[in-house]
């Protein structure tokens, strides 16, 4: 049964929607993201002294991927009650919650102050700050998703999407001026704290452009109308994630496969990379964040234009072209990196961050449309964050560990051409969804459809 159609909102409206989910998500992956840069370039020897340099990078990458573990239990509790209460609730909570701990590690005295309880508040600080971004981009992409015009959705949630490489953008941009202003040794005694303290401040205004935006009206059209039925029936509504696991356990399926390329991909391009350019290509720390700021604008930039493709050819189209160009490109990235040069290594990091960008922006648009809107924020949530437990949450590990056993780039290759492949099977199986209606409210999109095969079937007969 779906809902009527919500006419959609003045330009003016929908670009403070736009703004409000974009400058939260910025914000949300300048923390998380802030964080990995910290893992490959500082946390190694202030919170795991005294261990060799790969082991010390190992150990600060596992702390990276505890982070992750959280984000399919915030994406559980977040995706619940944004489904029960509304999309805009959750979005400012979890922005306080990403804030806040972000702020605190700021604060956090290292091993060489309180010793072995430094590495384990730095670690459920990082729980926290996985917690919080399970439950952002769910509802920051269904924001945008289900106030927009659905002949445009896939341009205009792909915005939110930006909020990655405007986070990494801003968090490389950062590290990298201090570590230019700053010396080694006063970056490394407090120059660190700098960026993680800054986010204090970028939580108050992203609190303020959040909170002056509406709850989605689909949502609203769909509360109601779950409220009269209750009211009519008297019976109780399913809890949304059981309602996704019995209506859309496919879609959940296909939403996990299709992140394992773009999720285990944008982690090795830059994360990892910082890494293998300081180590095997003797580069430079300040080399390195360079080529990730610059090739993060292209990134930016190239987002919205995938997105408006999706628009005009379809959600898969564009998701599979980035998913097999992302596992072509391995084996150049690291043969430019190789080589040792500046240009080079920002010519892989921009090729692989623009293939990336062809998976990641339709993606909002493309997990939106696959769930029904009582159980859209738990399944969109779901799909895209219990994978990336198997996906970014150990790439920079695994990564690094090949790395250290085989001394060579090419494992890491094949292992991201691996991730490559499962997500064109998963993308190839899925149906298109640039048709559907964001105003079903009740039944699964594939049984509705089943229904009008069968009705006219009967007719044939």
């Amino acid at each position: 049964m779906a809902a009527p159609s919500t006419a959609p909102p003045a330009p003016s409206t929908l670009k403070r929607i736009v703004a409000a989910s974009l400058i939260g998500t910025t914000i949300e992956w300048y923390d998380f993201f802030l964080y990995g840069s910290a893992a490959a370039l500082v946390f190694n020897k202030l919170f795991f002294p005294g261990s060799d340099p790969l082991v010390g990078t190992l150990l600060s990458f596992l702390t990276y991927a505890v982070g992750f573990a959280a984000r399919p239990l915030g994406a559980l509790v977040f995706g619940h009650y944004g489904d029960r209460l509304g999309r805009k609730k959750l979005l400012v909570l979890s922005l306080l919650l990403m804030g806040g701990a972000t702020f605190a590690i700021g604060l956090l005295p290292t091993h060489s102050t309180i010793g072995s309880a430094a590495p384990v508040l730095l670690t459920v600080l990082r729980l926290v700050q996985g917690f919080a971004l399970g439950g952002e981009w769910g509802g920051a992409v269904l924001l945008v998703s289900e106030h927009g015009d659905a002949k445009r959705r896939g341009f205009w949630a792909s915005w939110p999407q930006t909020g990655a490489p405007a986070g990494q953008l801003l968090a490389t941009g950062v590290l990298s001026a201090l570590t230019a202003l700053l010396s080694d040794s006063a970056f490394l005694a407090w120059g660190w704290r700098i960026p993680f303290l800054l986010s204090g401040v970028l939580v108050i205004v992203g609190l303020w452009i959040r909170l002056s935006v509406d709850e989605s009206p689909v949502f609203k059209a769909a509360l109601a109308q779950a409220e009269a039925r209750k009211s009519a029936s008297a019976v109780a509504e399913k809890m949304p994630l059981v309602a996704v696991l019995r209506h859309h356990w496919r879609d959940v399926l296909v939403a996990m496969g299709a992140r394992m390329a773009e999720n285990i991909s944008y982690y090795v391009i830059t994360a990892f990379i910082l890494v293998y350019a300081t180590t095997e290509a003797q580069l430079s720390k300040q080399t390195a964040l360079n080529a990730v700021l610059i090739a993060s604008a292209v990134h930016f930039a190239v987002i919205p234009a995938w997105g408006a493709l999706s628009d005009r050819v379809g959600r898969r189209p564009v998701y599979l072209l980035g998913a097999v160009g992302v596992g072509l490109w391995m084996f150049p990235f690291f043969m430019l990196i190789d080589t040792k040069s500046f240009g080079s290594l920002l010519l892989a990091v921009t090729v692989g961050l623009v293939f990336h960008g062809a998976m990641y922006a339709p993606q909002a648009a493309f997990f939106s449309e696959m769930f029904a809107t009582r159980m859209r924020y738990s399944g969109a949530s779901i799909g895209a964050q219990f994978s990336s437990v198997a996906a970014g949450a150990p790439a920079p590990l695994i990564a690094t560990a090949l790395l250290a056993d085989y001394g060579s780039s090419t494992p890491i290759a094949l292992y991201v051409i691996a991730a490559a492949l499962i997500t064109v099977v998963a993308v190839g199986c899925a149906k298109e969804t640039r048709h559907r209606d964001l105003g079903d409210i009740d039944a699964e999109p594939r049984a509705e459809e089943d229904a009008v095969v069968r009705a006219a079937g009967a007719r044939t007969v």
